[in-house]
């Protein structure tokens, strides 16, 4: 499969937030990096299907952004991902299942593997007002992957996550890659450089570097130095 990315552009009144960027991503996953500001937000949710772009169009395999078989292919966490503070984390997956169209005892069944994946079995039919930050994030993480998504987008997934589970999470990501484009944004080297093959570098809208991962060391370092420091 491919993900087109086509001189996609957002702006709003006076600003423009993203600028004509142009990519292609295959299985895989591809690590986003950028300081706060960068745009890797609202690039996010324009390939979520969540913005609509100014100008330019993102197709799937040419399935148009906005369709519901480009939909049916997605996987997406936000940064702030919405749930129901008074359903249990079992209840809460089934739940985006349904809405995703899974059927039932499909639907019930990859629920709890998917909870057992991101190890909240034990608390799995707590309610998740109750869960700390990080162990909602992973609620978050298993919903996303609920209809065993083609295309996976992650807008900064290991918020709120300790050392140990943010290992948890790229073992699990790095699996999901094998099959499935992944698209991973964050501002932590760390989160990707070890499963990414592929990376993008984005400041103030724009893509200033798309390439192989382990070609990019001398740009990494320069774009942190100017970003971060």
């Amino acid at each position: 499969m491919k993900l087109a990315v086509d001189r996609i552009t957002k702006q709003y009144k006076n600003k423009i937030a993203v600028d004509r960027i142009s990519f292609s991503l295959s299985e895989g996953v591809t690590g986003l990096l950028g300081a706060n500001g960068a745009g890797k937000t609202t690039l996010l949710r324009m390939m979520a299907g969540i913005l609509e772009p100014t100008g330019g169009e993102i197709t799937a395999d040419d399935i148009p952004v906005q369709t519901e078989n480009y939909r049916a292919l997605l996987g997406y966490l936000p940064q702030d991902f919405g749930y129901y503070p008074e359903f249990t984390a079992r209840d809460f997956v089934r739940y985006v299942a349904a809405l995703k169209g899974i059927e039932k005892k499909k639907a019930w069944k990859k629920t709890d593997e998917l909870l057992e994946l991101v190890g909240l079995s034990e608390v799995a039919n707590k309610k998740i007002r109750t869960f700390s930050g990080g162990m909602k994030q992973r609620v978050g993480i298993a919903q996303a992957l609920v209809n065993d998504p083609k295309i996976l987008i992650l807008d900064e997934p290991t918020a709120g996550l300790d050392p140990k589970e943010r290992v948890r999470f790229r073992n699990l990501i790095a699996e999901v890659g094998k099959n499935t484009i992944v698209l991973f944004s964050t501002h932590i080297v760390s989160d990707v450089e070890h499963i990414a093959s592929h990376l993008l570098m984005m400041r103030d809208g724009q893509i200033i570097y798309d390439g192989k991962w382990d070609e990019s060391q001398g740009d990494l370092e320069k774009f942190y130095m100017e970003e971060f420091e």
